[in-house]
């Protein structure tokens, strides 16, 4: 994959696939268990209306990159894919060299599943590690070990010719010592990219509960912030930069899809809980499906879409969620774009205040980025630049 130096946003498709084995205690998605096997031909048949639909809001379009994410996507059979990877062909123009990433955890990875999913059409897998800590693993609720984590990388390594696999740092008790070492470690097992991830607690989680309740504590503010410095310090060494707050990869691997959200370019959302966000009548429209499988799927059934909710942004709306998306980014904003969203510059005083705190910094003339030490404290900086 080339560096994507034109910057275009691109217009993705995201298909939520609800189901996992088991709900793990941080994870705040929209994420079922179910005891019985799920019909997937019924939810195929569902996706496939849904795209529809969606093609007829949209119009003609050429999608960038596809996105199967979940939930556990690797619970799906390779044919369940292979339909909804054929339904979007049928809807819209989907180029060859298209991005097609499935989600998937290393419990449910299984050689012949992985090859299926390959001859469907997925040629980026994300992997949900999470730790290369058996101790931590539990902790976290997860199916796998570390030796079945290193097992799935190797798999998907030589299946996929692109891979991906997550992290979760700032663990209860973890030194900068311990994290450096863990991190090396991943590094020597990355392909081209790696997403690092903070842990945080999420309110209605399991977490939230056992968090408040002091059974478990993690690093504070000034601790996190170290883990952070420190990630990006590694990651930087090794040739895995930050093009992200949270995603590192060597030059030209970045994730297309991820980078379609991050530079507020359009998406369709299909599938129980999804959100979706592109332009319609001139005016961009946010669609978000109903949360509950069986309940999508009959609603889908019923009207030939799962959509319970949405809104059409204003300008101003369109303009800070741009601000707060392309901040996330290394490569920053295109000041010209914002402006066009919102109809006025960034305020000078702001940005001269800003800047003089070392929080933000000029990209030329065109173009703004937060610092490392705003990408920390990103929320204040873009509530302030959005005043």
């Amino acid at each position: 994959m080339t560096m994507l130096l034109d910057r275009s946003p691109g217009f993705g498709v995201y298909i939520h696939w609800p189901f996992c084995a088991a709900k793990c205690p941080y994870c705040d998605f929209n994420s079922h268990v179910r005891h019985q096997p799920v019909d997937q031909e019924r939810f195929a048949r569902a996706f496939e209306t849904e795209l529809a639909t969606m093609r007829a809001r949209t119009g003609p379009r050429e999608v960038t990159s596809i996105f199967l994410g979940g939930g556990t996507p690797s619970l799906m059979q390779p044919q369940t894919v292979a339909t909804v990877l054929d339904a979007v062909a049928k809807n819209w123009t989907v180029p060859d060299s298209i991005e097609v990433t499935l989600e998937a955890n290393p419990s449910s990875v299984e050689a012949e599943r992985f090859r299926g999913y390959r001859a469907a059409g997925v040629n980026r897998v994300s992997l949900g590690v999470q730790a290369l800590n058996d101790k931590d693993l539990r902790f976290l609720g997860r199916l796998h070990n570390v030796e079945e984590a290193l097992q799935a990388i190797g798999l998907a390594r030589e299946i996929f010719p692109r891979l991906s696999f997550d992290l979760i740092y700032a663990r209860p008790g973890q030194t900068p010592e311990a994290w450096q070492a863990e991190l090396e470690q991943a590094i020597g097992h990355a392909a081209d990219h790696l997403s690092l991830y903070q842990l945080t607690i999420e309110e209605g989680t399991p977490f939230h509960a056992l968090h408040a309740a002091k059974k478990f504590t993690i690093p504070d503010n000034d601790h996190a912030a170290d883990l952070y410095a420190l990630t990006q310090e590694i990651t930087s060494a090794h040739g895995l930069p930050a093009y992200e707050i949270s995603n590192h990869a060597r030059p030209g691997a970045e994730s297309r899809h991820n980078l379609t959200y991050w530079r507020y370019g359009e998406y369709v959302g299909v599938g129980p809980g999804a959100h979706g966000r592109f332009v319609e009548n001139g005016r961009r429209t946010v669609t978000i499906a109903e949360r509950m499988p069986e309940t999508w799927a009959n609603l889908v059934e019923a009207k030939g879409h799962g959509i319970t909710g949405g809104e059409t942004l204003t300008r101003s709306e369109e303009a800070d969620e741009f601000l707060l998306m392309g901040l996330r980014l290394a490569e920053g904003i295109d000041l010209t774009r914002y402006e066009a969203f919102s109809g006025r510059g960034l305020s000078s005083a702001r940005l001269s205040m800003l800047q003089g705190e070392g929080l933000v910094a000029p990209i030329g003339n065109t173009r703004l980025r937060a610092t490392p030490a705003g990408m920390i404290v990103l929320d204040a900086v873009v509530a302030d630049l959005a005043r």
